[in-house]
């Protein structure tokens, strides 16, 4: 069992982290591995290699930080465990606490969660694809630097369907449903439903709602009269869509896959993560 460990070190709590799961790791006789040019992290018994070398390498990954981080990790196609050391993290499968589980990874006690990804797309005026991104909680079509709304049109299965006068609008999976969507007033749905949610941000109705839509969706947003809008997919910097470009936004052909040791459901790790985000 070959692992690689990803610390988000601009967290405060990742240094102490990351040397504690060293610790328990070493205990356990497992091989490790983090990436040779990342500074700063304490001294441990990891090997230092490339990054692309430590992800063909490795069976699976830890990363260790807040959701962005773990989100982030899970994009490279390999099982992964987060451990929190930020603050809210629902994507964290364990707490800093919770370290003596790590064991639970070499017994092969625990198990996979497979969450529903997106593929966003920006393709220019002749519908060729110029950037292609993948999303685990969401992709944001929203307005650029300006301070007024855009006017943001969305097609659904090739029809218009509305055009929203809004500061953007949030394409989510139902993993993101409990992210921006859901400050945004977006509903919240279990993970294990395939399905693709559409909410408005700020949009300038009185009848404009969150809209829940079948997994094989496909969805194209642009702005109709060629203002500044750009593409952000799980809050990484955005991409421009120049006029007469558009994202087109549908599920992924490939999972998230998330190690999960304890047997918290859904709702359980919902209410705690919103009851501590209330202290």
């Amino acid at each position: 069992m070959k692992i690689a460990l990803l610390p988000n070190l601009t967290r405060k709590n990742a240094p102490a982290v990351f040397r504690e799961v060293c610790e328990k790791l070493d205990a356990l006789g497992a091989e490790y591995y983090v990436r040779d040019d990342c500074d700063g992290l304490p001294e441990t018994g990891a090997r230092k290699v490339p990054h692309d070398k430590m992800i063909a390498l490795c069976d699976m990954v830890i990363a260790i930080g807040g959701d962005g981080t773990i989100i982030h990790a899970a994009k490279f196609a390999k099982p992964t465990l987060g451990i929190n050391a930020g603050r809210i993290a629902f994507m964290a499968g364990l707490e800093p606490q919770e370290l003596d589980m790590l064991s639970a990874l070499l017994s092969g006690e625990y198990e996979i969660d497979r969450r529903m990804m997106l593929k966003a797309q920006i393709r220019d005026a002749s519908d060729r694809t110029v950037e292609t991104r993948y999303c685990v909680n969401d992709a944001v079509v929203a307005r650029g630097e300006q301070i007024k709304m855009a006017d943001i049109a969305v097609e659904y299965n090739g029809r218009l369907m509305k055009t929203y006068t809004a500061d953007g609008i949030i394409i989510s999976t139902p993993t993101g449903s409990t992210a921006y969507n859901l400050s945004a007033g977006g509903p919240v749905v279990d993970p294990q439903i395939e399905s693709i949610l559409l909410t408005p941000i700020c949009t300038h109705s009185l009848f404009s709602r969150a809209l829940i839509f079948k997994p094989d969706s496909v969805f194209r947003l642009y702005c109709p009269d060629n203002g500044e809008i750009g593409l952000s997919c799980d809050g990484e910097a955005t991409l421009k869509i120049p006029g007469g470009c558009s994202a087109v936004i549908t599920k992924a052909d490939v999972y998230g896959e998330f190690i999960r040791i304890k047997n918290d459901t859904f709702l359980e790790i919902l209410n705690s993560k919103l009851e501590q985000r209330r202290l």
